[in-house]
C-alpha cells in the first residue's frame, strides 16, 4: 500500500517536490495510519552512472538533495521508500519517452545496483522488464533471479515487484523469485482498462497467497475518468481488495476529493485487501445481465463478497448466501455505508449504481 509516481506525472513531470508532497499528504490525511507506507519513484529520476564507481546517481536538476537524503525524508515521516530499476541496458522511459540519459538499466550490474540502493534505505524495488528480451536477448526468469540474488545479498529487507506485464504467465512461476507481478498491460485512467483488468484476474485466484501476490498494476484512482466518480472509484479500489492487490495511488495525494479518499482509507476495504489469509476472490456469477459476483474467504469465517456491476445502468443484485459463503446463518455489513444489511431469506442484494460496487462483508452469525 503506498504511492508511486508514474501514473501521476510519467517520466518528464517527476521532481523531488512531487515525491515529497506525495508523502506529506499521506503522513498527514489518515492514509499512514491507514496502512499505506510506501512512497516509491518510478523511472526517470536517474542521472546517469558515477564515472568512477559505476553506481546509479540522481538526476540533478529534478532530485538535487540526492537519493540517500529522499529516504530519509521519506522514512522520517514513517514511511518507506521504493525506487525503480530495469534486468536490461534501458528503461521503459528510454524507448517510450525519450528519456535522454542511456546506462541506466542492470545489466551486469544487478550487484553494484541492488547495492547502491539498499545504501539509499530503499525498502521496495519495482523490477520492470521494458523489452530487455528485444534490446539485448534476456530471458525472463534467469534475469529477474539476478536482481533477487542480489538483493538478498544485501542484507537489507527490500519488497521485490517484478513486471513483465502477465506476458508469460507470471503466476506460475514468479513465486519463487518476487514478492509480488505484473499481471496485466499497463493500465489507463478509463473505466474499460480497469474492467477489462478485473475480468483477466478471474482465473488467477489459486496462485495468490501471502509474500507472492498478483498485481493488476497501480491504481488509476484519481485520474481521468476516476477524478471524482465516487461509484467508479469504489468499484476500482473494492475490487483492488477483493483481488488481494497492492493497492498503490498515482495521482496527486494533497488534491485528493475527501470523499475519495474516505473510501481508500475505509478500514473494511483495506482489512479485506490486507487479509493475512492472502487469498483471492473468486468470480462466481460472471455477467448475468452485465453483473458479476465475487467471493473472497478471510481470517475468521468471515467473507467478503462483492456485487458488481459493469453496466450502465442500475442493476439490482441478488446472491444466494449459500451460494457464494455457503450454508449457515449469517451477519452482513455494508462496506460503504458502514452499516448492518438484513440477510433474511438467506439472499444479499443491493441496488448497484452503474459502474459501481456492492461490498460487504458476512460474519457466522
Amino acid at each position: 500500500m503506498g504511492w508511486n509516481s508514474w501514473n501521476q506525472v510519467r517520466c518528464h513531470n517527476l521532481t523531488e517536490d512531487i515525491v515529497k508532497a506525495a508523502a506529506d499528504a499521506i503522513a498527514s490525511n489518515g492514509m499512514r495510519e491507514a496502512g499505506y507506507q510506501y512512497v516509491v519513484v518510478d523511472d526517470c529520476y536517474q542521472g546517469g552512472r558515477d564515472p568512477e564507481t559505476g553506481s546509479l546517481i540522481a538526476h540533478s536538476q529534478r532530485f538535487p538533495g540526492g537519493m540517500p537524503a529522499l529516504g530519509e525524508y521519506i522514512h522520517a515521516k514513517g514511511l518507506k521508500f521504493g525506487i525503480y530499476g530495469v534486468p536490461g541496458s534501458e528503461t521503459c522511459a528510454n524507448f517510450w519517452d525519450e528519456y535522454p540519459i542511456h546506462g541506466l538499466g542492470s545489466l551486469g550490474m544487478e550487484e553494484l545496483d541492488a547495492q547502491t540502493w539498499a545504501e539509499w534505505g530503499v525498502d521496495y524495488l519495482k523490477y520492470d522488464w521494458c523489452r530487455a528480451d528485444i534490446t539485448d536477448e534476456l530471458e525472463k526468469i534467469p534475469a529477474f533471479l539476478r536482481m533477487r540474488d542480489a538483493l538478498v545479498t544485501t542484507g537489507r529487507d527490500i519488497v521485490y515487484a517484478v513486471s513483465e506485464y502477465g506476458d508469460d504467465e507470471p503466476w506460475t512461476w514468479g513465486a519463487e523469485i518476487a514478492n509480488l507481478w505484473r499481471t496485466t498491460q499497463d493500465i489507463l485512467p478509463e473505466w474499460d482498462s480497469v474492467a477489462g483488468i478485473i475480468n483477466a484476474q478471474a482465473d488467477l485466484w489459486p496462485y495468490s497467497r501471502p509474500g507472492a501476490w498478483n498485481d493488476p498494476d497501480m491504481l488509476q484512482v484519481g485520474n481521468g475518468e476516476f477524478t471524482d466518480d465516487v461509484e467508479a472509484n469504489r468499484a476500482h479500489v473494492g475490487m483492488w481488495a477483493m483481488l488481494a492487490a497492492p493497492l498503490f495511488l498515482g495521482t496527486n495525494v494533497p488534491d485528493l476529493d475527501p470523499q475519495i479518499l474516505g473510501i481508500l482509507t475505509n478500514p473494511d476495504v483495506v482489512a479485506i485487501d490486507q487479509d493475512p489469509l492472502g487469498k483471492q476472490a473468486q468470480r462466481l456469477v460472471k455477467n448475468a445481465d452485465g453483473t458479476q459476483v465475487w467471493s473472497r474467504p478471510l481470517k475468521d469465517g468471515v467473507f467478503a463478497v462483492a456485487l458488481y456491476n459493469l453496466g450502465t445502468e442500475h442493476q439490482h443484485i441478488t446472491a444466494a448466501l449459500e451460494d457464494v459463503v455457503g450454508a449457515g446463518a449469517w451477519r452482513a455489513r455494508s462496506v460503504w455505508d458502514q452499516k448492518d444489511v438484513d440477510v433474511t431469506g438467506g439472499h444479499l442484494s443491493a441496488d448497484v449504481a452503474p459502474r459501481g460496487l456492492a461490498l460487504h462483508m458476512l460474519r457466522p452469525a
